[in-house]
């Protein structure tokens, strides 16, 4: 039996980073907008943090408090406890195959979560940053009972918005925050009073307000953060409802507020700390250790108040040192061919759905369309970053007299090989700016970087004709090889951040081991070394079998998976039960 892992904190005198990506409501299969939206990016990140010698806890789980969870139960007919159950072991597979390096994915239905979260509360009690009011809600008569915000949808009221499907606590479109009451509706709702705790963001202003302006620069905010953010501050804030009428989720500890519960948004950014309190018993190491520790924080675009506004808000009225966010990254929404990914109404591919497609998941892309897909495949993976490692594999696997039987050849003249030296000033200068934009939190444009290193290597492959030195110029020959071999090298370590599997592979090819030598920086995380690509794996080394990295994409399979995935999950449940009765009957 494996010894358990020891788990990560804090180390004095070194980079501490703390990585979330927005905990996804457990009441569905997670969709790739969700993937892609928050936890890919985050995992990308976390990887290239771990690449470069960082000590990262990497945090994510599933939201399962709230109305959500309460609605999917009554739909399911069983207990919130059994969908939270079900939901978290299908959300906890997906992001497995997909690969994703989380430390711990946990759940906010914990005991801890509870704890902190009451914890929190009372603290904001004692310093006076919570009011009571009353307010209106919509109450069903027939089932005896406050419809919870998320269970009424109308047409929003925003001016020049106006979406017909808008919540009661959020429009998806406009991501302005609502009442249930401002919805327009077709019918006259119930409406009762009930009485609510807030939570006084207007008296807190100049304490977000100050946080916000030093830590949007400091943290390289990105423009729609800042967007977002602005827009919440300029509308100006008002006392928010951290209450509600509900069952599920955690008590309020106030006796007369007992029978109500935490807000989903009060609660589930809470539950970061409390996943964290799950991994470790010195999560106060993490999050209460702002001089040692950086949280970034990765979202898509209709999170951003609840974690920039709300969430520091209530850290920073409890007094105490907490660690707030130093950067947000936020991922605008994921469209899917012509229209929207929607977990709500099953429209798009769904992480369950990914891998039937046996399509790699590292070939998504932010704009989700298959032909885009097709291309990104076709192009960029097969024929530019497949095709540059199998060629200077395959030849260097080649018998002698046509290649070098597996082993890696020296470079004797590599310093007065002009051809080569060029190659590396310009690979040297593609490594300056990967590392400059994956600190920035530019996942997309480091990427894009890494692989112009891959279309590099094919062209000094074109240009230095290998296949002739070969027998012309044995000692040129050599060195391009030798220099080759380090690039493959190179875009297995930078690339590792994006496609794990992919760089696991390269490794196995080039027979080294992924533990022990996916790096391309130093023990103190300069990166020089991979400048000299020829230095990068030694002469003499013996390299394993190549082999084709990627498939291609026919149009054919790209219409079959078009169809495959058309309408949402059930027009397609329906489909294939159609499909199957059909096939049963005999006629």
């Amino acid at each position: 039996m494996a010894a358990a892992k020891e788990a990560v904190v804090p180390v004095e005198g070194r980079r501490n980073v703390l990585v979330t990506s927005a905990l996804p409501y457990v009441n569905n299969v997670p969709h790739l907008g969700n993937i892609i939206g928050c936890v890919l990016s985050a995992d990308a990140f976390a990887r290239y943090c771990r690449l470069r010698g960082h000590n990262v806890l990497y945090v994510c789980g599933t939201d399962e408090y709230g109305t959500a969870t309460e609605t999917k139960a009554m739909e399911e007919g069983c207990s919130p406890r059994e969908i939270c159950d079900k939901y978290h072991a299908i959300h906890k597979e997906v992001y497995e195959w997909f690969d994703i390096s989380f430390d711990i994915f946990g759940r906010t239905s914990s005991p801890q979560q509870t704890e902190v979260c009451q914890d929190i509360f009372l603290k904001l009690l004692d310093n006076n940053w919570l009011s009571e009011n009353t307010m209106q809600q919509l109450y069903c008569n027939s089932c005896q009972r406050f419809l919870a915000d998320r269970l009424v949808e109308g047409y929003c009221p925003t001016e020049g918005c106006n979406y017909d499907s808008a919540r009661g606590d959020q429009c998806e479109k406009c991501g302005k925050l609502l009442n249930s009451t401002e919805l327009v509706c077709g019918s006259t709702p119930c409406v009762r009073d009930t009485d609510h705790l807030f939570l006084e963001l207007p008296l807190l202003r100049e304490k977000l307000e100050k946080y916000i302006d030093e830590t949007s620069l400091t943290g390289s905010w990105s423009q729609n953060a800042i967007h977002a953010t602005n827009a919440w501050l300029k509308e100006g804030l008002k006392p928010r409802c951290i209450t509600r009428d509900l069952k599920w989720g955690v008590p309020v500890p106030h006796e007369k507020y007992k029978d109500k519960v935490f807000y989903v948004w009060f609660d589930a950014p809470i539950g970061y700390i409390s996943i964290t309190a799950c991994y470790t018993p010195e999560w106060e190491k993490w999050w209460k250790n702002p001089e040692n520790v950086e949280l970034y924080q990765f979202m898509g675009k209709d999170n951003v108040p609840f974690h920039t506004v709300m969430f520091p808000s209530t850290l920073l009225g409890t007094g105490e040192n907490w660690t707030l966010m130093k950067t947000i990254s936020v991922t605008e929404y994921l469209n899917y061919e012509s229209g929207k990914f929607s977990k709500t109404k099953g429209i798009g591919v769904f992480g369950n759905d990914a891998k039937s497609t046996n399509i790699p998941p590292e070939a998504s892309d932010t704009l989700f369309t298959w032909t885009d897909l097709q291309a990104k495949c076709n192009n960029e993976l097969l024929n530019n970053l497949g095709n540059f490692i199998n060629r200077v594999l395959s030849f260097i696997a080649k018998p002698e007299g046509t290649g070098y039987g597996s082993v890696v050849p020296d470079s004797p003249d590599v310093d007065s090989h002009a051809l080569t030296q060029s190659l590396a000033e310009t690979v040297g200068k593609l490594i300056d700016q990967y590392i400059d934009a994956m600190d920035k939190v530019k996942i997309k444009q480091g990427l894009k970087i890494a692989m112009a290193i891959s279309s590099e290597g094919n062209a000094y492959l074109q240009e230095s004709q290998f296949w002739k030195l070969y027998k012309q110029d044995p000692a040129s020959c050599a060195t391009v090889m030798k220099t080759s071999v380090g690039i493959v090298y190179l875009l297995a370590c930078l690339l590792e951040p994006f496609m794990p599997t992919f760089s696991k592979d390269v490794l196995q090819q080039l027979n080294l081991s992924p533990e022990e030598h996916l790096s391309f920086c130093d023990e103190k995380g300069e990166v020089e070394k991979a400048k000299r690509p020829w230095d990068l794996i030694p002469s003499g080394h013996r390299i394993g079998k190549p082999a084709p990295l990627f498939k291609g994409l026919e149009n054919e399979a790209v219409k079959g998976l078009r169809e495959k995935f058309a309408g949402s999950q059930a027009e397609r449940k329906l489909r294939t039960q159609v499909a199957a009765q059909l096939e049963a009957t005999s006629i």
